[in-house]
C-alpha cells in the first residue's frame, strides 16, 4: 500500500470518533503505514480535504468518522460538476459515528481501532457502485452530489433534521427512533409522490421511500435486504402505511430485515429514479447518507463501478 490520507472528523459519534483517533493513528504507525492524518473543521470540510489529498498523489482516503463523514469524503473523488478526480483510488472507512448504517452493510461488526486497522491495511480494494442525486433546494436552486449508502425522503428526512438538532448521546438506534415518532406527529399525512423508475411512472402516497445502494439507514434499521454495493442497480422500497400504527408496526421488520413483502410495503430496482410532489404537497425533505439536503424534485443514477472500496 502507497501513501494515503486519514481524514477524520473527531467530533462524530459525540466526540467518539476523536477519542479513537490517537489507538488508529498507533496502529496504523505500528503497521508501518505510509499516511497523513487530517482532521476537520467544520461541515463539508472531508469533501476539501479529500479533493485536495487525491490532487496531491494519494492513493486512497481512510475516514476516521460516521456514515456523514464517509459521505463528505466520497464526494471529494468528485469535482463538483460530477467528473472524477482521479481513477483507481481508493476509500477506506474506520466507521466511529452515531448510526453505523453503512458499517452493517459491509458487515463490520467490530470498532476496535487494531481490527478496523487491519482490514484497511490487509484488504484489496474492490469496485462498488455510488449513486449521484441531482435535487431542489428550498430557495428554487438545484444541488447534486454523490452518495455511499441510501438516498431517500419523505419521513426520513425530517428525522434527519430532529438527529442535528438534537443530542448524539443517546446512540444511533435510540436516538434514531425517538427522533422517528416525533418526525411522525409533525409529518402529518403521507406525501403524494410520483415516482418514474426506469420509465415506468408510479404514484404513491408516501411514509417514505429509499433508494438504496446499501441496505441499512436510520440506525440499524434494514430497509433494503436485498441491496447490493456492486450490481448497477438501486433498490427502489417505498412505504405507503400512514397512520401513528404505521411506521410502529413496521418497525420489528425493519430491524428484523423482513420489510419487504409487508402491507403497504412495494418494492422495485432500476438504474435511473426520478421523483417529484404531485401538486399541493408542498416540501417533500430529502435524506442523503443520513443528512438532511435539498428537497423534491429529484434524480437519481448509479454510477456503476466508479470507487474503489477498501
Amino acid at each position: 500500500m502507497g501513501s494515503f490520507a486519514l481524514v477524520a472528523n473527531p467530533r462524530a459519534g459525540a466526540g467518539r470518533a476523536g477519542r479513537l483517533l490517537p489507538a488508529i493513528e498507533a496502529a496504523l504507525r505500528t503497521a508501518g503505514a505510509d499516511f497523513v492524518s487530517l482532521r476537520t473543521q467544520a461541515p463539508g470540510h472531508a469533501t476539501e480535504l479529500t479533493r485536495q489529498a487525491l490532487r496531491d498523489g494519494a492513493e486512497g482516503v481512510a475516514v476516521v468518522g460516521g456514515d456523514g463523514t464517509l459521505s463528505e469524503a466520497l464526494n471529494g473523488f468528485f469535482l463538483a460538476s460530477g467528473s472524477p478526480i482521479a481513477k483507481g483510488r481508493w476509500l477506506g472507512p474506520l466507521p466511529a459515528g452515531t448510526g453505523g448504517d453503512f458499517r452493517r452493510t459491509l458487515g463490520v461488526l467490530s470498532e476496535r481501532p487494531e481490527d478496523l486497522v487491519r482490514r484497511l491495511l490487509f484488504s484489496e480494494p474492490r469496485p462498488i457502485d455510488c449513486g449521484w442525486v441531482r435535487y431542489g433546494d428550498a430557495h428554487g436552486g438545484t444541488g447534486e452530489r454523490a452518495f455511499l449508502n441510501i438516498a431517500s425522503f419523505g419521513l426520513a428526512g425530517v428525522v434527519d433534521q430532529l438527529i442535528a438538532a438534537g443530542p448524539k448521546w443517546l446512540g444511533g438506534r435510540a436516538a434514531y427512533f425517538l427522533a422517528s415518532l416525533q418526525a411522525k406527529a409533525s409529518y402529518g399525512r403521507n406525501r403524494r409522490v410520483k415516482v418514474t423508475v426506469d420509465g415506468e411512472a408510479r404514484e404513491h402516497a408516501l411514509l417514505n421511500l429509499a433508494v438504496a445502494n446499501g441496505r441499512y439507514f436510520g440506525g440499524g434499521m434494514q430497509i433494503a435486504p436485498r441491496a447490493r454495493l456492486d450490481d448497477g442497480l438501486f433498490d427502489v422500497v417505498a412505504i405507503e402505511r400512514g397512520g401513528w400504527l404505521g411506521p410502529l408496526a413496521l418497525t420489528p421488520a425493519l430491524y428484523g430485515g423482513g420489510v419487504l413483502g409487508r402491507a403497504g410495503v412495494h418494492a422495485r430496482r432500476g438504474r435511473s429514479i426520478h421523483a417529484e410532489a404531485l401538486p399541493g404537497e408542498g416540501p417533500v425533505v430529502l435524506d442523503i447518507d443520513g443528512e438532511a439536503l435539498g428537497q423534491l424534485p429529484a434524480r437519481f443514477d448509479v454510477r456503476e463501478g466508479v470507487l474503489h472500496l477498501r
